[in-house]
C-alpha cells in the first residue's frame, strides 16, 4: 500500500518536457511509482484534475539560515511551493565561527538573518547538526561563506592575504566541502569580503573546484563597472576551474542598461570557452539588502562596531557625504540609484519603526535632516541593523535576463519588517505574470528554472524532478489562477493557486494552507564520518 497517491494532473517534470498524464504514487518519502495506479491503494490520494504538478521549487539565493527554524515566520516559503533553500549566500553567513568571530558575525548579520539567541555551533558540521535538531520546514543545502573563513583566519582587515593565510583559507572551504556544503559563496561588496582581490579568490576557489563544488558570487560591481566585474569572476572561474554561478543577477542604474545585453554575451562566450557559468534572479526591478551597503568598503574595516564609532566622527561623515556624490569605484546606491529609491524595510527600535516602508527623501523631511545625516543617524541608532530596498531599473530589462536559457529563479528574500514583496511573491509571481500574462516563458521553461536547474547547479542527485527513486517534494498548483499578491506597498500577502506541497512525502501545505508539517532535511553533498582535523575553525 502507498502512502500517498497524486491522480488525473498534468505533471511538468522539471526537464523542460511537455507536460504528461500520469499518477505518482509516493512511500516513505520517495516517488516509488509513475503510471497507471487506478487499482492500488493508498494511505492519502490527492485528485490534481486540472492542476499542474511540478517538482518542489528550489531556490538557489536564499537569507533563511536562522529563521529557517521559526515556521510561523519561515512558512512563506512552502506557501509559495518552496521545499528546498540554498544557505550560506553572498559570504556572508553563520558558519564557521570561532567563540573570537562568532560575536562579530551576531552583530553583523542581524539585519540580514534576524536574531534567534544564542548559536551552539562553530563548524559547519555542528550547524548542520543544529538545523537537523530545529526540524524545519523545508529542505536546506549550504554554501561555505568566503567571509565567514577570511574573519577565522585575518578578521575583518582591509589588506591583501599573505600566501600562507591564502592556504589557510582554502584548506577550510575543502574542510566545509568535506561537511558535506554544496560550493563557496562571496559577496563582493560586503565586508571582509570586499577586501580580497582575484589571487584570493582563485585560491580558496580550488578547493570547492577539488569536490566540484559551485562559486556563487554578488559580484564585486553590478552598475558602472560591471563587465569588468563580471570579467573578474569569470577569469576566477577559468583559472581555479570552479563552476560559476551568478547571483541575483542585475545592473543597475538608468545610465547602465546598455550593459545588461554586453553582460549576458559574456556570459555566453564563457559558456563557449567551456566555462560552467549560470546566474539567478528574482522577477523585480528592485533589490534589497543591508542598509550598510550604501558606505563606501572602507567604512567596513574591523567590522560592525567600528564602523558605528566612525559614524560619530564630524569630519568622516564629510567624507562619506563627498563620496556618495562622486565615488565611482563602489557600488554605490546612492550615486546610482538616488536617495528618492531607497526605502529603508526593517529597523530593530520601536521609536524607529515608524520609519519602514518610507523613502530617504521622506525620511529626511520627518527628521528634519539632510538624507545623508539621518541615514548616518539611523545606522547609529540602530547598531547598523536596518535592511532597505533600492529601485534600481527596468521591468524591460528583467524580462531580458529572464529569458536567457542560463536563468533560474531566485528570490533572495530577507525577513522582518516591510520586506521586498520578492520574499513572499517571487514563484508565484514568474509562474502567473510573466508565464500566464505576459507569455515570457513556457510554463515548462518557467518549471525547469524552478527546479532541475537550479538542482543542477548544487549536483542534487534526488531532487529536482518528478522521476521514479527521487525524494516526494512536489508541487500541485493551478496554472490559471497562481500569481503574487505582496506588492512594496504590502508585502507581507501570501499568494494564490497552489494548492498542495509535500516535502520529502510529508503534506505540508493543504488548500493552501500550512500544515505544521516539519519534515525537512539538511542536504549535504558528502557525509565523512571521519573529517580531516586540518585547519579545523575549532582550532582557532
Amino acid at each position: 500500500m502507498l502512502d500517498v497517491i497524486i491522480k488525473n494532473g498534468r505533471v511538468y517534470d522539471g526537464t523542460g518536457n511537455p507536460w504528461t498524464k500520469t499518477d505518482i504514487g509516493i512511500k516513505d518519502g520517495r516517488i516509488t511509482f509513475m503510471g497507471n495506479l487506478s487499482s492500488e491503494q493508498a494511505g492519502q490520494t490527492i485528485d490534481a484534475n486540472g492542476l499542474a504538478v511540478s517538482p518542489g521549487f528550489i531556490d538557489p539565493h536564499v537569507h533563511s539560515d536562522l529563521l529557517c527554524t521559526v515556521p510561523e515566520v519561515h512558512k512563506i516559503k512552502s506557501l509559495q511551493g518552496v521545499t528546498t533553500e540554498l544557505f550560506g549566500q553572498d559570504g556572508i553567513s553563520v558558519a564557521p565561527v570561532s567563540e573570537k568571530t562568532k560575536p562579530l558575525w551576531k552583530k553583523q548579520l542581524n539585519g540580514l538573518n534576524g536574531d534567534i539567541g544564542e548559536w551552539p555551533w562553530n563548524s559547519i558540521d555542528e550547524y548542520f547538526s543544529f538545523l537537523k535538531k530545529s526540524k524545519m520546514i523545508g529542505n536546506a543545502a549550504y554554501l561555505v561563506p568566503h567571509g565567514a573563513v577570511r574573519s577565522l583566519v585575518m578578521g575583518f582587515e582591509d589588506r591583501v592575504a599573505t600566501k600562507q593565510e591564502l592556504e589557510k583559507m582554502r584548506l577550510m572551504v575543502e574542510e566545509g566541502m568535506r561537511m558535506g556544503a554544496v560550493g563557496l559563496s562571496s559577496g563582493l561588496v560586503y565586508p571582509p569580503n570586499v577586501f580580497s582581490n582575484k589571487e584570493e579568490l582563485i585560491e580558496i576557489c580550488k578547493g570547492t573546484a577539488k569536490y566540484d563544488g559551485c562559486f556563487v558570487v554578488h559580484i564585486r560591481n553590478e552598475s558602472i563597472h560591471s563587465l569588468s566585474a563580471l570579467d573578474e569572476v569569470i577569469d576566477v572561474s577559468r583559472k581555479s576551474g570552479v563552476r560559476l554561478h551568478i547571483s541575483h543577477f542585475k545592473i543597475i542604474g538608468q545610465g547602465n542598461r546598455d550593459k545588461f545585453k554586453k553582460a549576458l554575451d559574456k556570459m555566453n562566450a564563457a559558456r563557449e570557452e567551456g566555462i560552467e557559468i549560470t546566474f539567478d534572479q528574482y522577477p523585480y526591478s528592485a533589490a534589497s539588502t543591508v542598509f550598510h551597503a550604501i558606505l563606501p568598503p572602507w567604512m567596513h574595516a574591523g567590522g560592525t562596531e567600528e564602523t558605528l564609532i566612525r559614524l560619530n566622527i564630524p569630519e568622516i561623515r564629510k567624507r562619506i557625504s563627498d563620496e556618495f556624490k562622486t565615488n565611482t569605484e563602489y557600488e554605490n546606491w546612492v550615486l546610482n540609484c538616488g536617495w528618492k529609491n531607497i526605502i529603508i524595510t526593517s529597523v530593530q527600535t520601536d521609536s524607529n519603526k515608524c520609519l519602514e516602508g518610507k523613502d530617504m527623501i521622506k525620511i529626511s523631511e520627518i527628521r528634519q535632516q539632510s538624507p545623508e545625516d539621518a541615514a548616518f543617524d539611523i545606522l547609529i541608532e540602530e547598531k547598523g541593523n536596518v535592511a532597505m530596498v533600492i529601485h534600481w531599473g527596468f521591468a524591460e530589462d528583467v524580462l531580458l535576463s529572464m529569458c536567457h536559457p542560463l536563468q533560474m529563479v531566485g528570490s533572495d528574500g530577507i525577513f522582518g519588517g516591510k520586506p521586498h514583496p520578492r520574499l513572499y511573491g517571487t514563484f508565484p509571481r514568474v509562474l502567473g505574470k510573466y508565464v500566464r500574462e505576459e507569455g515570457a516563458l513556457t510554463l515548462e521553461q518557467a518549471i525547469r528554472r524552478m527546479t532541475s536547474a537550479p538542482a543542477q547547479l548544487m549536483r542534487l542527485k534526488d531532487r529536482g524532478l518528478i522521476k521514479e527513486g527521487y525524494q516526494a517534494d512536489i508541487v500541485i498548483f493551478d496554472p490559471g489562477k497562481i500569481i503574487d499578491r505582496a506588492t512594496f506597498e504590502e508585502p507581507l500577502l501570501e499568494p494564490e493557486g497552489i494548492h498542495v506541497v509535500y516535502i520529502n512525502g510529508k503534506l505540508t501545505v493543504y488548500h493552501g494552507e500550512y500544515t505544521g508539517a516539519r519534515e525537512g532535511k539538511v542536504i549535504r553533498r558528502f557525509q565523512i564520518s571521519k573529517i580531516d582535523k586540518v585547519a579545523t575553525s575549532q582550532d582557532r
